[in-house]
């Protein structure tokens, strides 16, 4: 720590699925601390799946004082965070109600974004929005408890949800805030949040943004054919080209990164499904570790299992919210390993069956970036180099949603002069794997073999 004295940090927070992350990096890339603290999400058979603000306050608090900062060298802060997921808040900033998260699936059978969920307030509980000041995404509460601002944080290719489908739903226009381009100053930190984080009043704060577009950001991408395995609770995949490429129900955006254009899609539960073995299975009776080193003894193709990650119904490229997981192929001779791996490699077959009709419309994978959660070895990224067939590579900070949020918050504040150059100056490559030869016939056969389940597994 010696060599980072007097060094200027930022600050990036990042409201996850299941857990608050901060971490304080200084501009030219070096991590001083990374900390994190959960929260739980409130489940019901009727589809719900919310969380109470006031916990993710807690835990941003617990993360960013641990991080042991001298607070004096803290050059600006930014949050991002989990979406669509929808606060309700009043004029101070305190919800109304638990927000509806991004998994929330009473919200999501009439779409998925932020009009659907107003949507189902406005029908479900037009006394919430009577209660109401505003009507946030996660990271626009959580930028409005920093500063006091309220603010919409949009991306260039963004425009307003349309006047006449808010009035349509019964959702007054106060309740949507002024908006501001992401990655820009929004405010300064105010006392009472300052104290909760152990930092200075006054410290600027910056705009943020979904973390599947910080994630871009933190995980080094800059070309055309760079992408990135957003991992976490839900996984997703996304790739930077330099022109529009289209795709049926698939994200297709201008990308973070000026220049470029992001494609892609989100599934709904590839990490989830690795914690659902784990923990609802096997009881959480072992690490993540002995798990791994069961399922790396095991042969490619899992001797014939195979596993379809769709245990909250699937997102790209199915967009079935009654899809449902599976294994087929169990035998007698199968043991727990074999399960584990067939875990692993479903999702590694999902992320294929994204990236196929990218490559086809013209964005294909140059190289793949590992995001999110950390794992046991290398046993994950090299079974997705195989079913993939590209490269892949392990960032230096592979917590990259929140990396990218401290990005945004030294451009925003004018520490770093561009996005390109804090890209390049905060993100790095730990190792790289590539493709395996010897494991290439078996993965084309049982991705087909999973390509074909989905279909016939839907008329059940």
């Amino acid at each position: 720590m010696d060599d980072l004295a007097g060094a200027p940090i930022v600050i990036g927070i990042d409201l996850g699925t299941s857990e608050a992350k901060a971490i304080a990096v200084t501009l030219d890339g070096r991590p001083v601390a990374i900390r994190r603290a959960g929260y739980p999400t409130d489940t019901g058979s009727d589809g719900r799946a919310e969380q109470d603000p006031g916990t993710w306050w807690v835990a941003v608090a617990a993360a960013v004082r641990s991080l042991g900062v001298d607070a004096a060298h803290v050059a600006a802060i930014c949050g991002v965070a989990q979406g669509p997921t929808l606060v309700a808040a009043d004029a101070a900033g305190n919800a109304v109600r638990p927000a509806l998260t991004w998994q929330d699936r009473r919200v999501r059978t009439s779409g998925f974004g932020f009009l659907p969920a107003m949507t189902w307030l406005a029908g479900e509980e037009p006394e919430t929005l009577a209660r109401a000041a505003w009507l946030l995404p996660a990271w626009d509460a959580l930028g409005l408890w920093l500063t006091g601002e309220a603010a919409t944080a949009t991306q260039a290719h963004e425009t307003p949800i349309d006047g006449a489908a808010l009035a349509s739903a019964g959702i007054p226009q106060r309740l949507l805030p002024p908006r501001r381009p992401f990655g820009a100053p929004l405010g300064s930190l105010r006392a009472e949040a300052a104290s909760a984080l152990g930092l200075r009043v006054g410290t600027p704060v910056v705009t943020g943004v979904n973390d599947g577009a910080s994630s871009m950001l933190g995980a080094g991408l800059l070309h055309p054919g760079d992408a990135v395995d957003t991992g976490g609770t839900s996984g997703g995949l996304a790739v930077y080209a330099d022109h529009a490429v289209p795709v049926p129900g698939f994200y297709c955006a201008p990308a973070p990164l000026p220049g470029r254009w992001a494609v892609g899609g989100a599934m709904a539960a590839l990490g989830a499904s690795l914690d659902w073995l784990r923990s609802s299975v096997l009881g959480d009776r072992w690490t993540l570790g002995e798990l791994f080193a069961e399922a790396a003894a095991a042969p490619a193709g899992a001797d014939g299992i195979v596993f379809l990650p769709y245990l909250a119904g699937e997102r790209a490229p199915v967009f079935d919210e009654r899809a449902r997981g599976a294994f087929t192929g169990l035998t007698l001779d199968h043991g727990r390993g074999h399960l584990v791996r067939a875990v692993l490699e479903g999702a590694a077959y999902a992320m294929r069956s994204v990236a196929e009709p990218l490559a086809s419309a013209g964005a294909p994978i140059r190289e793949l970036r590992l995001a999110g959660r950390a794992t046991p070895g290398d046993l994950w990224g090299q079974i997705k180099a195989d079913v993939l067939g590209v490269p892949v590579a392990m960032p230096v900070i592979g917590d990259t949603a929140v990396l990218g949020a401290a990005i945004l918050a030294a451009v925003g504040s004018g520490a770093v002069a561009d996005l390109e150059t804090a890209v390049g100056a905060m993100t790095g490559v730990a190792r790289r794997l590539v493709p395996d030869p010897a494991t290439r016939d078996i993965y084309r056969e049982r991705y087909a073999d999973y390509g074909e389940h989905y279909p016939m597994l839907r008329r059940l």
